[in-house]
């Protein structure tokens, strides 16, 4: 059950009810601002890095994960690499700046 896209409310709402905040911009962009509580895992490292994300879901794949980049392109494809990865809640919120 994939959670619906490009939703500002529901994702501030998942995040306030325990979502993970999963920002796949690189290390740069993060650096230069990100999310407060948002973990860093860039899109090109997130399939290999499946298990980590896990780990921070407490082993949970069915706990709410909200992905975001810089417009939504890249947190479009994080989003199809953790339903593909069996984690059933995931919303692309789009952009840094739609949250």
């Amino acid at each position: 059950m994939s959670l619906p896209d490009r939703d500002s409310k529901l994702a501030r709402q998942l995040v306030a009810d325990g979502a993970l905040l999963l920002d796949v911009r690189t290390a740069q962009e993060f650096a230069e601002h990100h999310l407060e509580g948002s973990i860093l895992i860039p899109h090109t490292e997130l399939p290999g890095r499946v298990a980590e994300v896990l780990e921070h879901q407490g082993g949970d794949k069915d706990r709410a994960i909200v992905v975001f980049c810089r417009s939504g392109g890249r947190s479009g494809l994080a989003k199809d690499v953790l339903l593909k990865s069996g984690f059933s809640r995931v919303t692309n919120v789009g952009g840094i700046s739609d949250y």
